[in-house]
């Protein structure tokens, strides 16, 4: 009997450590072949430009039962791409993202809002040539689950933002150009 005993207590606390294990945050490092930060803003009034940038870095933290999670996400500015060569190192330049002297972007959560099980937004700190500003991402679409060619834990989301650029030194003809800037970011990380 005292043995039976024993093994119950120790089934419990197998079982109790197992949930905690299943509780914890899980951290996910940014795939950069499938993540893609996008900015648009008008040109003129006579079109909504859009341009990305291919090289994305970072990690997301994520904890589905206790409903919360952390976003780090750094930008290579010197990936821009237009669309354009020229207007890639137009857009490198001094008057708008000085990628010389500010190669990064990045943007780090403060707060994580939960609606559901799933994150609809994400407050943070948004630096872009040195200046650093609060923003909200509105998050429109969010998946956590195995991948499944992977078959490793992932997550996807979609999210978006609205900046005005005057107030990151990159006002540059405003407002002809448009001052107002959405940046859209498709992310998508891998378990570590």
């Amino acid at each position: 009997m005292k043995s039976l005993k024993q093994l119950s207590a120790a089934l419990a606390f197998v079982t109790l450590s197992a949930g905690s294990a299943l509780a914890a945050p899980v951290t996910y490092v940014v795939d950069g072949t499938h993540t893609f930060p996008r900015f648009s803003y008008s040109h003129f009034g006579y079109s909504t430009q859009l341009s990305n940038f291919t090289k994305t870095t970072g990690k997301v933290v994520f904890d589905a039962q206790a409903k919360t999670g952390s976003v780090d996400i750094v930008i290579d500015t010197t990936s821009v791409n237009t669309g354009f060569v020229e207007f890639n190192g137009h857009i490198q330049g001094e008057d708008f993202l000085d990628t010389a002297k500010f190669p990064q972007a990045s943007f780090k959560s403060t707060k994580v809002v939960f609606e559901g099980n799933k994150p609809k937004s994400i407050e943070g700190q948004l630096t872009i040539k040195g200046v650093t500003k609060p923003v909200t991402l509105t998050v429109t679409s969010f998946q956590a689950m195995a991948h499944p060619m992977l078959k490793t834990p992932t997550l996807g989301a979609n999210a978006f933002t609205t900046i005005k650029r005057s107030e990151f030194n990159a006002g540059k003809y405003a407002p002809y150009v448009g001052d107002d800037v959405r940046i859209d970011l498709a992310l998508e990380a891998l378990a570590q």
